[in-house]
């Protein structure tokens, strides 16, 4: 790979604590294979899932295997070069190819233009000055009803009012098959032409030695006299043979000519079909005879051997011998046409291969020649679509493949980031498309970072997975099951609903405070478990006092109660007062010992001593993990090699998800009619308590008379 120890001067810049490289100019764009690839911040990513135009990534993925790399990025950059007069014109990226930014000098330019106009023309914009993505959306109609158009096919509409060329194209398409012409229609290529002519030449070829006597045996009647011969070979060979064996044994000549059973049988029927007559012989069966070609013959063959007569000339009979000696005379005119060549050209008749022959294919080989010629225009009509699509993606991918520019720049977001979470009283941008949150999460979860996977429905069915990772605020009420709104780039609403986490810590602050949260929520477990062991005390009770009821109704003897045990109540009473006195002393101990400190600010300082030993060490371990934060391990869940460490610290977390803020301008009362003001007063009298007793302790231990000190 490159070692950056090329002539050009490259530019890096420190955004989020990672060094990226400045693609600003041409020369940068024109240099890009040069630029060693370890700093590059991804070297691939998935054709799917980024909010970039389908096609367009398709396009770069040049090997069609769902993902594109680094070579194909490359790739890219230099077939714009071939084609673009300025390089820089895909700086920033423009919504549409202007034509002057194409240079016609270059071959490549050049056929890019002419196809860029035959695509303006078929949108009926022959004056356009540059072609966007509307007009590349479909080009299947780009060449309808062209005739010309390179693609090595003409259809017969293109020889114009030349009707013997027209002719003979259709003439080819008929006999050797159409070639389908980027207009829709039917035509020839050079390859069905070439092959049309020489079936043309070996019919031709064939038909004259059909003519050579050897062959034509019989002159012209040759052809009558084989076919007469071949309609009738089986039934006459039939017959000579039944004549024969009639000659053998004159008993079987009766059976030969079938029963007088058969002839009964067949006089019932309709005879007029002809179907089980022709099943009897062609003629009387007798020893030695002759087939009769004239009277005598079955009906169902009179046809054929009627014509057999007329191309032997009217002769009245045919022997055996004669049969054989006309069979063996036509092999010749057999095996002529056993071999026949040019069978698809045969159709048009030996005068019109002739005369096609005589004519030859110049014609249509000129209307080809002129066809090729616009090949290079034409195939360039994909390269239209590629170029507009890669005038306004492809600097951008660039931003988010080479650099992670669009993700750093609060203006812009990245293409990997599908649309903003509104959840819990915040908006969190950065979300990701997931195709599974479990296989997902088992990558991700290296970030470091709180990571909410959601559902997304829209009416209709559609439906979306993203995680969306959270930066900013706690995580006290992220929980699955927790419902949100999500706006995706285009500016569509969908419903939310967290469905797994990935636990991690947000912020400092939400680190800070978890000690003490967490000692409230132990308050309040313990709390509700006292209560509920009350509660189930209070049903026993209920439950025995009932039971007493019911005993006496039924005039039952009640079981007599349980006597006091005072020893044991005197026992408890005074363990309770030896646990409250400690309980006293402790407390006491610990607001004797911070009044006791001079000056008056190591009273502070042992106040932030507690505050560090509760919150320091859940502080200590965040602020670890949020150093860590990176995005990497979020898209490489995702398909993405991403090669740089996208860190993500605390400036760049609070921007990528945002708390709710009043309005600048806004007004707020905090007057609230809904507010419990008993319990407000029984906070602030609860407050007072505590701050008289701390003064009351000050006061006493500054006189030397502290209530708990040991005697």
């Amino acid at each position: 790979m490159p070692e950056n120890d090329g002539p050009h001067r490259w530019k890096f810049h420190r955004v989020g604590g990672l060094d990226q490289v400045s693609l600003e100019t041409a020369e940068d764009l024109r240099n890009l294979e040069s630029l060693d690839q370890k700093l590059w911040v991804a070297l691939s990513c998935p054709v799917k899932g980024l909010e970039l135009d389908a096609r367009t990534l398709e396009l770069l993925d040049l090997d069609k295997d769902g993902r594109v790399r680094a070579p194909e990025i490359i790739a890219a950059v230099k077939w714009c070069d071939a084609r673009l007069a300025d390089l820089g014109s895909l700086i920033p990226g423009k919504p549409a190819l202007p034509l002057a930014a194409v240079d016609a000098a270059k071959p490549e330019g050049k056929a890019l233009l002419g196809a860029a106009a035959r695509i303006l023309a078929a949108r009926k914009r022959p004056d356009a000055a540059e072609v966007g993505p509307d007009d590349v959306a479909d080009l299947s109609g780009v060449f309808e009803g062209t005739d010309f158009n390179g693609d090595g096919v003409v259809p017969p509409e293109a020889a114009g009012d030349d009707a013997g060329t027209r002719q003979l194209l259709a003439d080819a398409i008929a006999c050797a098959g159409g070639a389908p012409d980027r207009s829709g229609r039917p035509g020839v290529d050079r390859k069905r032409l070439d092959a049309f002519f020489a079936e043309l030449a070996a019919h031709a070829e064939w038909a004259a030695r059909g003519r050579a006597p050897e062959v034509a045996v019989l002159g012209e009647g040759t052809g009558a006299v084989h076919a007469a011969v071949e309609g009738l070979r089986a039934k006459v060979d039939d017959f000579f043979v039944r004549c024969r064996l009639a000659a053998m044994d004159p008993r079987g000549a009766t059976l030969l000519n079938r029963t007088d059973a058969e002839f009964q049988a067949l006089a019932a029927k309709d005879l007029a079909a002809g179907g089980d007559v022709a099943a009897f012989p062609i003629a009387r069966v007798e020893a030695g005879r002759a087939l009769p070609l004239a009277e005598g013959v079955n009906p169902a063959w009179a046809g054929p051997v009627a014509a057999l007569r007329a191309a032997l000339g009217g002769r009245p009979a045919l022997e055996a011998a004669a049969w054989e000696e006309l069979k063996a005379k036509l092999a010749p005119w057999r095996d002529w046409l056993a071999s026949k060549q040019g069978a698809s050209v045969e159709k048009l008749g030996l005068p019109r291969v002739e005369a096609l022959l005589a004519a030859g294919k110049g014609k249509a080989e000129a209307l080809l020649a002129r066809d090729q010629a616009l090949e290079a225009e034409s195939n360039a009509v994909g390269d239209v679509a590629r170029m507009v699509l890669y005038q306004r993606d492809l600097y951008r991918l660039l931003r988010n493949f080479v650099s992670f520019a669009d993700f750093y720049d609060p203006k812009v977001a990245a293409v990997f980031q599908a649309g903003t979470l509104f959840l819990d009283g915040r908006s969190c941008d950065l979300c990701v498309r997931v195709d599974d949150p479990a296989a997902h999460a088992a990558l991700a979860g290296l970030s470091r970072m709180f990571i909410a996977y959601c559902d997304l429905r829209r009416p209709g069915g559609e439906a979306m997975k993203v995680a969306a990772c959270f930066t900013l605020g706690d995580s006290d009420y992220l929980r699955p099951g927790r419902n949100g709104l999500f706006y995706d780039r285009r500016g569509r609403d969908w419903d939310a609903t967290i469905t797994r986490i990935v636990e991690n810590p947000i912020s400092i602050r939400q680190a800070f405070w978890s000690p003490y949260k967490k000692f409230v929520r132990m308050v309040e477990d313990q709390a509700a478990r006292f209560a509920a062991a009350k509660e189930k005390e209070a049903d026993a009770r209920l439950a025995a006092a009932a039971a007493g009821t019911t005993e006496v109704a039924t005039a039952r003897a009640a079981p007599a109660p349980t006597p006091v045990d005072v020893g044991k109540m005197v026992g408890i009473i005074a363990a309770l007062g030896v646990g409250a006195g400690a309980v006293g002393t402790l407390f006491g101990g610990f607001v004797s010992g911070f009044l006791s400190l001079e000056p008056w600010w190591a009273k502070l300082v042992a106040v932030l001593g507690v505050v560090l030993a509760i919150s320091g060490p859940a502080t200590m371990l965040a602020w670890l993990k949020l150093r860590q934060r990176t995005l990497g391990p979020v898209l490489d869940a995702n398909g993405w090699a991403i090669n740089g460490r996208v860190r993500l610290n605390i400036p760049l977390g609070s921007i990528l998800t945002a708390t709710a803020v009043l309005p600048r301008n806004a007004t707020r009362s905090l007057v609230d009619p809904y507010e419990d003001r008993r319990a407000r007063r029984r906070r602030q009298l609860l407050t007072l308590l505590v701050l008289a007793l701390i003064v009351a302790l000050a006061v006493a231990r500054h006189r030397h008379a502290w209530p708990f000190a040991p005697r």
